[in-house]
Formats: C-alpha cells, structure tokens, sequence
C-alpha cells in the first residue's frame, strides 16, 4: 500500500511542485493524495490540480472560530487516509486539534536554522542579526512555533550584499532539496524519534570538516 501524504499550502506551492517532481522522477515513494489550502484561490491548488492531485480549499472564514476550521482539516486529512501531513507554505500556526490528531506525522519546511528565527520575516531578522549563515529546517510540528524535533537543515552563507529577497531566494532552493528528503527518510521508515533527537537509519558519517563566513585566509 502507497505512503500517503496531505499537503498544506497557502501560496505559490514551490515545495509542493519539488515533492511533484521528486515523486514524478522515482525518488520520492509516496502518494500526495490531497492538497489543503487555507486560500481558496492559492496558485498551490492550480498546481496540484494540472497532476490530477485532489485538492480542498478550506477557509476560515467559513468557519464560527478555529477549532471548528482545523476540525474541518482533520476531517479531510483522516478521509483521505494520509500518513503524514506535510505543512508547504502553510501560513497558519496549528493548535492542538490537528497535532494531536496526527502526533510525531507532521512535519513542516521553515527557511531558518531553527531554532534560530522562528515565526516570520526570519530572512530579514538573519540579516539585521548579522549571522554569517542561515538556511532552511525541516522538523516535526508539535505544539511549540518552530520547535519540533528538526530531521534536516541545509546550510546557506550570507553575503555582505544580500537583501531579504536575495536571501530568501537562495534559501528556497535548499528547501526544495532537503523537504522531499526527509518525506523519502519517513516513508521508508528511517526516521525515528527519541525525545529531541531524530535519527535516520542508514546514513553514512559525513567527512570531517566545517564551514566558515567569511572563508579563512
């Protein structure tokens, strides 16, 4: 039986197109079996729908409060039998209606070293901060913001003339690499979960060695 994945969006869906194409090109084993947006007139739907992928608008504004919404995702979600829920540009923070629907089956893709800036605007408060690199996290949602258990991060360097847009762009290519990664890792059952730890069966050591910004001399 195929791992089944449910996806939410609120966007332009650029990580839902890298975990299309990682599934069209063989190397992602998983089924997304529906789109979820909180925008009914999200590009991410429009995505979703040209593959003949199921998708939901589902807004908030249809609902008396926010329990009563997130109810509605969960009752889409379970319909639709997923394994793992997937937050892609999903601009809304989850109570615990839906992360005790799901515990330890959602994950989410945020474009900072967590747990460094978390929330929003974090490329612009990399720069303000002055660190010499940022990047993107991939981890596990609990009822923290941004603070789940983290399954991968991909490394970025800030150059001195760098603008929240510039960074952001170069950021955004390292999440669509490492998102459709870890959906691979969870759905062949490498990815276990102790405490705050998360540890991936079968991966090799990495070679010694460190990165430095500015480069040494």
């Amino acid at each position: 039986m195929a791992f089944r994945v449910g996806v939410l969006v609120s966007g332009r869906g650029t990580n839902l197109q890298a975990l299309i194409n990682a599934s069209k090109k063989g190397v992602l084993s998983a089924e997304i079996a529906v789109v979820i947006s909180n925008n009914p007139k999200a590009p991410a739907l429009e995505r979703a729908q040209k593959q003949q992928i199921p998708t939901k608008g589902i807004d908030p504004r249809a609902y008396p409060n926010t329990p009563a919404f997130e109810e509605a995702i969960v009752q889409e979600l379970q319909n639709r039998k997923v394994d793992l829920v997937i937050l892609a540009g999903f601009m809304k923070i989850l109570s615990s209606t839906i992360i005790r629907a799901f515990p330890q089956r959602i994950i989410n893709i945020h474009p900072a070293l967590l747990p460094s800036f978390p929330g929003l605007h974090v490329q612009r408060k990399a720069i303000e901060h002055g660190v010499r690199f940022s990047g993107c996290t991939v981890h596990f949602v609990d009822e923290s913001v941004d603070g789940g258990p983290i399954i991968i991060q991909a490394v970025v360097p800030l150059e001195p003339e760098d603008t929240e847009e510039t960074l952001a762009a170069r950021i955004l290519k390292k999440e669509h690499q490492i998102l459709p990664r870890a959906v691979q890792w969870i759905a062949k059952g490498r990815v276990k979960i102790e405490g705050r730890k998360v540890t991936i069966a079968g991966i090799r050591k990495r070679d010694e060695g460190s990165l430095t910004n500015p480069p040494l001399d």
